[in-house]
């Protein structure tokens, strides 16, 4: 085991500095234990039976071997910061979430255990090691038919491990859905129960334990707690789908221990090897404690955005990696400190991507990436800069299709006030470039596929975006940013809140059960929006739902938008709809005949996305352009209806982004 004396020095040391300061010592320190400084202890390799240990004179992780799960880490004079009550393959872990497509109900978690283990690198600086299992057709029910290559890193001087898995198809192999793939760390629940997600989220959670006790709600993951072990919390709702965060946000989080003040977090330096795009959301940490890094998963998307594998589809990816980060302060410092010094690593870590340690063929280093840069104006009512565009490449597909996307990398980045947009450390492949603006609906794609060569620097000159339009705007409901977010969130029921987002106004909607607000603010008639005298802040609920009308028993329910037409011109009218949100919904669209048979526009059945019941406020972005002949409008006072048909469930329903009315051009 490593001096304890260098164990405290080191900690105390970095912990000590000004953030300022810890940055430099950190870039000088790493600069020379990089080149083999004694400043730390070398990083020392033990194997055993059935266990390897990696110490490096910091912190000390063992690992079940061959199967590669984390059974202990000790750190700051923990023994073991994971919980050990659990079994040993139930305290850190790689799995994925698969089924037989030809078994619809064919639900299956692997947990991804190694056959054989590889020691890749063994030096007093880096112990890189693998832990492989490869697919066999021999294997064909009991395991995903995957090759499974998950690796671990010790660095010396490095206050944390990185992880990172390569996941391969051979051509040919059995057809395969795959929905899910993290890593999981679940803690000591006797240390650590303050979680840290951001800056305002953080809060003292309640363990499993507490959950087991408490009262199941509408879904399995919400449970209100009745008879926590900390009564501060008693009568909250606990759901862990109340902790997601966007891809682009979710960057590190994790948890906090008081005694000894000791921190551990999940950094996560890219967002290239996730699925979904920027503003995909998914879990983070949550009640257990529970650590984790989610790699892709159809979370507020749907099965859609789940790989199917199929025809012997080869495919190979690599996952990672990410760094989990272990910190700690004296006993004189406030243990809240180390979420300030946890957000200075991820940038760090984010700064040092991509990574020039890892030893995998897999993972091209910075020379070997490209860059893609360019400037993108729009062209909508004026010509104007694209401020804030989130621009992108991602697999080669057509408009939106990297929302679904989970097989390929992708690469983002935000435009400053002029349009220009740089894209760096992109993998060498083909691509599609996609952008959206946020105050504009629909999303821009260079039609041509970009194809990114190592060490290659693209510039794609100026960029025109032409936002879908076919009129002047009569009249619009929201702002169009693919979220529903300005609109009416209402309080919660009392009697089902989380404290943490009660005094919040930008994130309240991750409140429990606000879907059935709407019934109460609701209860016989349904909203009526009056252009230019409502304001969709305070008059437009954010979700359109249905009505609880007793006994779980849930109807339909018709929005009403009055406006006024001076005249009408002849000549088509567009609708344009932009929803933020769909669930297994139906919208439907008169104009003027409320009772009509067949309405003016259906969406038909859409959407998987689950974003109601999972307080989030958008999911799966969907735009469309509805003409409307000028006959159905009048002169005077006018209705337009919007009918959410599918009445079964509380969570069936839309999200509006944003609703325009446009006349027709006058030319």
């Amino acid at each position: 085991m490593r001096p304890k004396l260098v164990l405290r020095f080191t900690c105390e040391k970095q912990s000590t500095l000004s953030l300022e300061n810890r940055q430099k010592y950190n870039l000088w320190s790493e600069k020379n234990h990089s080149r083999g400084s004694v400043l730390y202890p070398p990083v020392q390799l033990h194997k055993y039976d059935d266990h390897v240990v990696v110490d490096n004179g910091i912190f000390s992780i063992t690992i079940a071997s061959p199967e590669g799960t984390v059974t202990s880490i000790s750190y700051n004079g923990i023994d073991n910061i994971l919980n050990d009550r659990n079994e040993k393959s139930d305290r850190g872990y790689w799995d994925v979430n698969w089924s037989d497509p030809s078994n619809l109900k064919d639900g299956r978690l692997d947990k991804l255990t190694g056959k054989y283990l590889d020691v890749i690198v063994n030096n007093e600086n880096q112990v890189e090691l693998s832990f492989k299992r490869p697919w066999t057709f021999a294997q064909e029910k009991n395991h995903v038919s995957l090759n499974i290559d998950k690796r671990f890193i010790v660095l010396r001087g490095s206050s944390g491990f990185y992880s990172y898995g390569i996941f391969e198809r051979l051509r040919g192999w059995p057809d395969v859905d795959i929905y899910q793939g993290r890593i999981v760390f679940k803690l000591e629940d006797k240390l650590f129960r303050y979680m840290a997600v951001s800056d305002q989220r953080q809060r003292v959670m309640p363990t499993f334990q507490d959950r087991d006790k408490g009262k199941p709600l509408a879904f399995p993951e919400a449970v209100l707690l009745t008879h926590p072990s900390n009564s501060l919390l008693r009568g909250e709702v606990d759901d862990k789908y109340q902790y997601s965060s966007e891809n682009k946000d979710n960057r590190v989080h994790g948890w906090i221990c008081s005694d000894p003040p000791v921190g551990f977090w999940m950094i996560t330096p890219s967002n290239e090897f996730r699925n979904g795009g920027p503003v995909k959301q998914d879990l983070t940490s949550h009640a257990g404690p529970v650590t984790l890094s989610m790699f892709f998963s159809t979370h507020y998307a749907g099965t859609d955005l789940g790989m199917k594998f199929r025809d012997g589809e080869p495919w190979k990816k690599v996952f990672g990696p990410v760094f989990i980060y272990l910190n700690s302060v004296t006993t004189e410092d406030s243990p809240l400190s180390l979420w300030d010094d946890a957000k200075v690593e991820m940038e760090m870590q984010t700064n040092s991507w991509p990574y020039h340690f890892p030893n995998s063929s897999d993972y091209p280093r910075a020379h070997q990436r490209g860059l893609v840069s360019g400037q993108l104006v729009i062209r909508d009512v004026v010509l104007a800069f694209a401020d804030s565009a989130f621009v992108g490449l991602a697999p080669p597909g057509t408009i939106g299709s990297w929302q679904e996307e989970s097989k390929g990398y992708q690469f983002w980045t935000r435009t400053d006030e002029k349009g220009y947009f740089e894209i760096e450390n992109v993998r060498p492949g083909y691509y599609h470039l996609y952008a959206w603006v946020p105050g504009y609906i629909g999303e821009y794609m260079y039609r041509s596929i970009i194809y990114v060569l190592q060490g290659s620097r693209i510039n794609m000159g100026l960029l025109i975006h032409k936002p879908p339009r076919n009129g002047p705007t009569v009249w619009e409901i929201g702002v169009p940013d693919r979220t529903a977010a300005e609109f009416y969130v209402p309080e919660p029921n009392p009697t089902l809140m989380n404290q943490l987002y009660a005094s919040q106004t930008t994130e309240s909607f991750r409140q429990y059960g606000l879907w059935d607000r709407y019934t109460d603010l609701y209860p016989d008639q349904d909203l009526v929006y009056t252009v230019g005298v409502s304001d969709y802040a305070s008059d437009w609920f954010f979700a359109h739902v249905n009505r609880n009308v007793g006994n779980m028993t849930y109807v339909p329910t018709t929005w009403t938008v009055l406006f006024d037409l001076e005249d009408v011109i002849t000549g088509n009218y567009t609708i344009q709809l932009a929803l933020a949100s769909a669930t297994a919904a139906e919208l439907q669209i008169r104009i003027n005949d409320v009772g009509g048979v067949s309405p003016l526009f259906t969406t038909k059945l859409i959407g998987r996305d689950n974003a109601i019941a999972r307080h989030g406020i958008h999911g799966l972005y969907w735009l469309y352009s509805i003409n409307v002949v000028h006959s159905h409008l009048r002169a005077g006072k006018n209705a337009l209806y919007l009918t959410q048909t599918r009445g079964s469930s509380p969570f069936s329903g839309v999200m509006y982004d944003y609703i325009r009315l446009e006349r027709p051009p006058r030319y």
